[in-house]
């Protein structure tokens, strides 16, 4: 599989410095107006250092598939040579307002998991299912548990034929926000979908477990459950893993430390090429 790692500025030098054992950079889509704001030119910098591959702000459940214009997505794909467009699970309360946050009902749980798959099939049926990827998310605030319940994420996909994007951060925090085994929730998601894989921190900040953070041993421990799960073929290997620490804009000015990425990247080439 091949190493990425979220674009930043901080990650961009230490690739020109040929510090950075990574093949590409993950970079959000043009689409992406949080970013963009802050460096419009993105993509352009991105790849004067690597090849790059986008990442859409897209999601499934609320019925904002809708309203996508499909071939400017297909352009972008087409002109980062991304293999795949990424769904994620997400329905929240103002979506279904009838439907607890704690759902745990049948019958709720039949209805998010219809009006996911209604939205895939949106994507699948403009690029195909073997372009498509659904991503798990996480299980907080206003979003609703049964999007997030391995039986559901598992109908959506054999149900629509797309591949799994499986982040491992968000596993932590759902596990901790509903207090599920981590590992236990990994191996009930479709694994043998398996087609891109995003890995960070998921560390306390400001009283609660947050992703996007310098990854932690429990961090690492899943990661390493995760690929021996790829290696003896409970899973199949996605084309990459994506370390998702470091970014651009505000959010991210705190979390792109030149080290971290530099030893993260690091291990994770060790790991990933084990």
């Amino acid at each position: 599989m091949k190493l990425a790692i979220n674009y930043c500025p901080a990650a961009d030098t230490l690739a020109r410095d040929g510090a950075l054992p990574v093949d590409l950079f993950k970079c959000p889509s043009p689409f992406d107006t949080d970013v963009s704001d802050h460096m419009p030119d993105l993509l352009e910098r991105a790849r004067k250092t690597r090849p790059v591959y986008v990442h859409f702000p897209l999601f499934a459940g609320n019925g904002s598939l809708r309203d996508v214009n499909w071939q400017k997505i297909v352009g972008v794909l087409t002109a980062t040579a991304t293999p795949y467009v990424n769904l994620h699970l997400e329905t929240r309360s103002a979506d279904f307002p009838d439907i607890p946050t704690d759902a745990t009902d049948p019958d709720h749980q039949d209805q998010i998991a219809r009006a996911l798959i209604a939205d895939v099939m949106l994507a699948v049926a403009r690029l195909g299912a073997e372009r498509v990827i659904v991503e798990n998310v996480v299980a907080r605030g206003s979003v609703l548990r049964p999007c997030i319940e391995p039986e559901v994420i598992t109908r959506v996909v054999l149900e629509t034929g797309c591949g799994l994007l499986l982040d491992t951060a968000h596993i932590r925090l759902t596990a901790e926000e509903l207090g599920l085994d981590e590992r236990a929730y990994v191996d009930a998601l479709p694994l043998g979908q398996l087609r891109e894989l995003h890995v960070t921190g998921a560390q306390p900040h400001e009283g609660r477990l947050r992703d996007s953070m310098p990854m932690g041993a429990e961090d690492w421990d899943l990661l390493e459950y995760v690929l021996a799960h790829i290696r003896n073929g409970r899973a199949a290997e996605p084309w990459v893993a994506a370390l998702e620490y470091g970014g651009v804009g505000p959010g991210f000015d705190w979390r792109s430390d030149p080290s971290t990425i530099a030893e993260h990247t690091a291990r994770l080439r060790a790991l990933t090429d084990g």
